[in-house]
C-alpha cells in the first residue's frame, strides 16, 4: 500500500516496489522554495538515503512548474541563512543519497529550480519544460553549482548563453544537448519516470549504488584518475567477494538470462 507522508509544502509518497516520490507542492506560487521548504527538502533527501524500502527517488513538483526558484520575497532568510550548513542543503544531500534520483521536470525550471534538476542522475522533461538561469538578472551568485555543472554536461559556450542572457533552454534543446534524457508529451514526466525507475529496481541493488557513485565520483577527476579509481573499486570489490556470492552471482545472471529481454527505455 502506499504511504504519504506531508511535511509542509514537501511532499514525501512512498510506494509498493520500492519507488519514492518527493514532490514540492506549493503550486500558488509555481513551487518557490521558503527556507523552511529547503530545511524540509533536504531532511526528506536524508531520510531516503537510509530508508532500506526505497531504491529509487522521482523528485517531481505539482501543478505547471518543477521549481520557479527561491521564494525572492523571503530572500534575505534564504541567503543570510546558514548556507553552508550541509544539513540543510538539498543539494548537498541529494548529491550524497547513494541512490538514483530521476528528476520529472514539468513546467519551469527556474534558478534555484534549475540548480535542483542539475543533481539528479536522470532527467525526464515534459515538452513544454523549460530551464532558466536568471542569476545574473536578479543579482544573485549561484550556490548550488549551475555555474559548474550546466558547462561540463553541455559545453562552456551554450552554459555561458544560458546563464548570460537569462533565456530558456527548452526541453527539446536540452534533449539534443544531452542535459535531458528523455522529453514527453505534456503529463507523461512521472510514467515515464516510473519505467526507468523499474528498470533500474530489476537489477542487482548493490550494484546499482556502486555504479552510481563510481559514474558520479568520476566526473570529479580527469579521465586517467577516474579510470585508476574504478580499477581500484573494482579490485576491492572482487577480492572481498566470497565463493558464496560468486555462486550468488551466478544464479542471479542465469536468472535474467532465462527472462525475456526488457523493451528498451
Amino acid at each position: 500500500m502506499d504511504q504519504t507522508v506531508s511535511e509542509n509544502l514537501i511532499q514525501v509518497k512512498k510506494e509498493s516496489g520500492g519507488i519514492a516520490v518527493i514532490t514540492i507542492n506549493r503550486p500558488k506560487s509555481l513551487n518557490s522554495l521558503t527556507r523552511a521548504m529547503m530545511v524540509d527538502l533536504a531532511k526528506a533527501f536524508k531520510d531516503m538515503d537510509s530508508d532500506e524500502s526505497v531504491q529509487v527517488v522521482i523528485f517531481t513538483g505539482s501543478g505547471r512548474s518543477f521549481c520557479s526558484g527561491v521564494d525572492l520575497t523571503a530572500a534575505e532568510s534564504v541567503f543570510k541563512g546558514d548556507v553552508k550548513d550541509p544539513e540543510t542543503d538539498p543539494v548537498v544531500q541529494m548529491e550524497r543519497l547513494r541512490k538514483p534520483i530521476i528528476g520529472a521536470i514539468n513546467g519551469f525550471a527556474i534558478t534555484a529550480g534549475f540548480e535542483l534538476a542539475l543533481a539528479c542522475d536522470i532527467l525526464v522533461a515534459s515538452r513544454g519544460a523549460k530551464f532558466m538561469d536568471t542569476h545574473a538578472r536578479f543579482g544573485i551568485f549561484p550556490s548550488w553549482g549551475l555555474s559548474q555543472k550546466l558547462s561540463r554536461i553541455i559545453g562552456a559556450n551554450k552554459a555561458r548563453e544560458v546563464s548570460l542572457t537569462s533565456m530558456p533552454l527548452t526541453a527539446d534543446v536540452a534533449g539534443k544537448l544531452g542535459f535531458v534524457n528523455h522529453v514527453v508529451e505534456e503529463g507523461e514526466a512521472l510514467k515515464k519516470a516510473r519505467e526507468i525507475a523499474e528498470a533500474i529496481i530489476k537489477n542487482e541493488q548493490g550494484m546499482v549504488l556502486r555504479i552510481k557513485s563510481v559514474i558520479n565520483d568520476g566526473l570529479k577527476l580527469d579521465l586517467g584518475h577516474a579510470l585508476t579509481l574504478e580499477k581500484e573499486r573494482a579490485h576491492a570489490y572482487y577480492s572481498g567477494m566470497t565463493k558464496e556470492q560468486f555462486k550468488k552471482m551466478q544464479e542471479f545472471i542465469a536468472g535474467r538470462g532465462s527472462k525475456k529481454p526488457s523493451s528498451k527505455l
